[in-house]
């Protein structure tokens, strides 16, 4: 005698939640501004300083991007 055939897949969904709208604003706007700063105020270095200063501005609006929505919320 065999088995009855069962279903093995789980019927619960898997919710997946996408980040909070301020923090990608957060990311670009103090990536951008910190491009743009070092690209005024490092006029004569190297090409790539002024992409790391974006690289490091964008992690930091990704913390304040963060700590936004969890003190205020969300901006929508």
């Amino acid at each position: 005698m065999s088995r009855a055939a069962v279903s093995r897949k789980s019927n619960v969904k898997k919710i997946r939640k996408d980040w909070p709208l301020v923090v990608y604003m957060w990311i670009l706007g103090l990536g951008f501004m910190s491009y743009l700063v070092a690209r005024i105020a490092l006029d004569g270095y190297p090409h790539p300083i002024h992409w790391v200063s974006g690289v490091v501005g964008a992690v930091i609006g990704c913390l304040v991007g963060w700590l936004w929505y969890r003190w205020r919320g969300d901006v929508i």
